[in-house]
């Protein structure tokens, strides 16, 4: 799935009016009728353009190289490709836990860190999940929806896939916060950069035989399902039995069970 390819930024600031007129002009399907609009996706006709592009490249050129990644690659070794980036991003969560006020997450990230750092071996074993030592990931679009900041419209960015106009905003302070970015050799920064796009890739193609009926859908509905899920912290919703409003009587149920 396209939309999981590593960090970027772009920036859309000035071009609302341009990409409203996209998705207006774009927007009628095939047999002529307007496409019934999805309420958190105003700009389908503009966003299943840049899907279909994203979608061409990862057909042709990033799902074969991920998947002669997988065929190649021993699979202690790709798990020990995954743990080190992952573990890089322990970072990334310790800066956004703190700036969330969540100082507990934010001291786990830092020892998670520090533990796979040294007795994982520069991250390559993940040994302080197998201490039961884990946390929550979090990241600046996460942190800006914890301040209150709504999250905009659905956007598919080129290349990047799946996002919001808040999770947009959130990818410069990604990128500057982590540790990749300030490798000051140009070919083993993007060497790096590289390897990590292909092994995300590579851990997504299982999941794809999870896709059903229309592809774009799909995605962007499993995809603002997930990141709603993570900026609530695992709360889909309030708990109704906790609400005022909610009365329970048990003994409403006395007539159900009466002979």
């Amino acid at each position: 799935m396209n939309g999981m390819m590593a960090g970027g930024m772009a920036r859309w600031a000035g071009r609302g009016a341009l990409v409203v007129a996209l998705a207006v002009l774009a927007g009628c399907a095939s047999s002529g009728e307007m496409r019934e609009r999805h309420p958190d996706d105003p700009w389908e006709g503009f966003n299943r353009k840049v899907f279909a592009f994203n979608d061409v490249l990862d057909r042709y050129a990033l799902k074969p190289l991920a998947q002669g990644y997988r065929f190649i690659t021993p699979d202690p070794v790709e798990t020990g490709v995954g743990n080190f980036f992952s573990n890089l991003g322990e970072i990334r969560t310790t800066l956004n836990s703190l700036l969330q006020g969540k100082g507990t997450n934010a001291g786990v990230a830092t020892g998670r860190f520090l533990i796979n750092t040294t007795v994982g071996i520069g991250g390559l074993f993940d040994v302080a999940s197998r201490m039961e030592i884990t946390g929550r990931e979090e990241d600046f679009g996460q942190t800006l929806g914890a301040w209150g900041l709504g999250e905009g419209a659905y956007l598919v960015l080129p290349l990047l896939g799946p996002s919001t106009v808040r999770d947009t905003a959130g990818l410069p302070a990604d990128m500057v916060t982590y540790p990749t970015t300030y490798v000051e050799d140009d070919v083993v920064r993007l060497s790096l950069t590289a390897l990590r796009v292909i092994d995300t890739r590579a851990g997504l193609l299982d999941q794809e035989a999870l896709i059903s009926g229309d592809r774009y859908s799909f995605i962007r509905d499993a995809y603002l399902q997930q990141r709603r899920f993570e900026v609530n912290d695992g709360q889909l919703g309030e708990d109704p039995f906790a609400s005022d409003e909610f009365d329970f009587d048990d003994t409403d149920f006395d007539d159900a069970f009466a002979e």
